[in-house]
């Protein structure tokens, strides 16, 4: 029986993480790379991508990088090419690239509307796909959706993030069809689904609703940096090896009141 310290250790494994640059997105690849991982970072803009490429090494970790639109299957095959080109093998795939937009739904632009479902839905199954590809001629790999408790639940602390929870249940629901369909080829997909976490994508919605969101919540406060790292480790290891098709909320508490 392996221990504790075998089954969390990454040593030896290649991660690709898209919109790794920043965010939830560096904060789980700081965490693979901490196990062990050799990290290729994806992320839209080389302004924020080469210099925590940059730093990441500077820690002494394995870590590369693309520019990469999600949305752009040549793009993302590319990616996958120079990934491959730098680590020889992927064994884990984190879909973290995710954009919103928001307006009410009955003034919700159709073109951004599609944007968001391009980015958050398309470009998480064209990752996969490209990805998966190569992971079921390798027979093994960990697949990583990050979701959002959006995609459970409708919200009455934000408006206008309809194509948002929309890509994002969709996420879920695409989550269990690869795992359903890959799990004879060794490969786990699962998914995090996070409420708030300050970023730049929420920092103008916590300016408005930080405090009264504070409120409904058990645990009384949003989460803090840090707090996703440890479930995608988690999710990316042997220690989830019998784990698939799940999605994992943290959230504080707030989907179960």
């Amino acid at each position: 029986m392996p221990d504790v310290r075998s089954l969390f250790d990454l040593s030896g494994q290649t991660a690709i993480v898209t919109g790794g640059s920043r965010g939830l997105g560096a904060e789980i690849a700081e965490g693979l790379a901490e196990a062990g991982a050799a990290v290729f970072l994806v992320a839209r803009r080389n302004e924020w991508l080469a210099p925590l490429a940059e730093q990441m090494k500077k820690r002494g970790f394995r870590c590369e990088g693309s520019v990469c639109d999600v949305t752009q299957p040549h793009q993302v095959k590319q990616a996958l090419a120079e990934a491959l080109r730098s680590f020889g093998r992927v064994d884990i795939l984190v879909n973290n690239a995710g954009i919103t937009w928001g307006a009410p739904a009955e003034r919700m632009p159709i073109e951004k509307w599609r944007a968001v479902l391009e980015v958050n839905l398309t470009g998480t199954f064209l990752f996969s796909q490209s990805v998966g590809r190569h992971m079921i001629e390798r027979g093994c790999g960990s697949i990583i959706n990050v979701s959002s408790v959006s995609g459970l639940k409708g919200s009455t602390h934000t408006e206008g993030v309809a194509g948002y929870a929309a890509s994002k249940a969709g996420v879920m629901g695409l989550t269990r069809e690869l795992a359903a369909r890959w799990g004879r080829h060794g490969i786990r997909v699962n998914a995090i689904a996070p409420a708030f976490f300050p970023s730049r994508m929420t920092e103008k919605i916590l300016a408005q609703v930080q405090q009264q969101y504070e409120v409904t919540v058990p645990l009384r406060r949003v989460g803090r940096s840090g707090e996703i790292k440890g479930t995608a480790l988690f999710l990316a290891s042997a220690a989830s090896s019998y784990i698939t098709g799940q999605t994992i909320v943290v959230d504080g508490g707030a989907t179960i009141v």
